[in-house]
């Protein structure tokens, strides 16, 4: 199990065991970017002791973790930490090789997250890997850089879950996450400013089609919060359940503004 992130440029896919000096070679089962995770499965190696994943439902603020991982390059690496808050909604920026994510219900850890550290266990003191460590903050602070002591993980009940479903099917058939059935793209005004997610496509027959949601109109605003940007969409549909009606504001091609009734649909693998 690693980040989707971390696989995101391609094979061939190699995995260096920490018993062995020899990277062995590994194949991709599936992944699932909106969730940044992947499964890898290993071949040619013998005799592996499977790590006992969970635990992540008992986990308290203040609870001590390890993280583990090959933070810049630095094989082997173990930082210590607590949890410093539970169920934080992180978005994850996109990258050349990897589209933008947000992560709904993510553990805030002071271990020493940095980059290398993605995919890696953070673990608890019983020994059992309760999430996979994903990205740590940053930010600069009167023009300086700011040594957070932030970073974030993908807790073991999402990680149990949706890589379950890839090593059962090939894919995620249950993302359980909310979905418009729409692509669209960020609008600015002509100060530059975002103003919302101009409709690009429509999924036949999917929650946007049904409420009569078009190509050309804006989307501005879903449950009664903004959404001035496709990324600042996808933070307001994170935060609701498929199956929930919600109310979605519009503008279309002609600066009309309408309000639509949308039952939202799953996210599909």
């Amino acid at each position: 199990m690693t980040n989707a992130h971390v696989i995101a440029d391609g094979g061939p896919y190699m995995i260096q065991l920490g018993t062995s000096a020899v990277a062995k070679r590994a194949t991709l089962l599936g992944e699932f970017p909106p969730d940044d995770l992947a499964v890898l499965r290993i071949t040619g190696a013998k005799n592996l002791k499977p790590a006992k994943i969970g635990g992540a439902g008992a986990l308290r603020v203040g609870d001590w973790v390890l993280a583990i991982g090959n933070p810049l390059g630095l094989t082997n690496t173990v930082t210590v930490g607590v949890v410093s808050a539970l169920g934080r909604e992180v978005s994850e920026p996109a990258t050349p090789s990897a589209p933008s994510a947000v992560l709904p219900d993510s553990i805030q850890t002071s271990a020493a997250i940095n980059p290398g550290n993605s995919g890696g266990a953070l673990v608890n003191l019983a020994g059992q890997v309760v999430g996979i460590t994903t990205l740590g903050a940053s930010g600069t602070l009167n023009s300086g850089a700011v040594i957070t002591g932030i970073g974030f993980a993908i807790p073991s009940t999402i990680v149990n879950d949706i890589t379950g479903q890839i090593i059962r099917y090939g894919r995620v058939i249950n993302s359980h996450r909310a979905d418009l059935g729409l692509s669209g793209s960020s609008i600015t005004n002509a100060e530059g400013a975002p103003i919302g997610v101009a409709v690009e496509a429509v999924t036949p027959g999917g929650p946007a089609a049904q409420a009569g949601i078009l190509v050309g109109d804006l989307i501005t605003a879903v449950a009664g919060k903004p959404t001035p940007t496709t990324e600042r969409l996808a933070e307001v549909l994170a935060d609701q359940q498929p199956g929930k009606r919600v109310r979605v504001e519009l503008t279309d091609g002609t600066g009309s503004a309408r309000t639509v009734s949308v039952v939202l649909g799953t996210l599909a693998s």
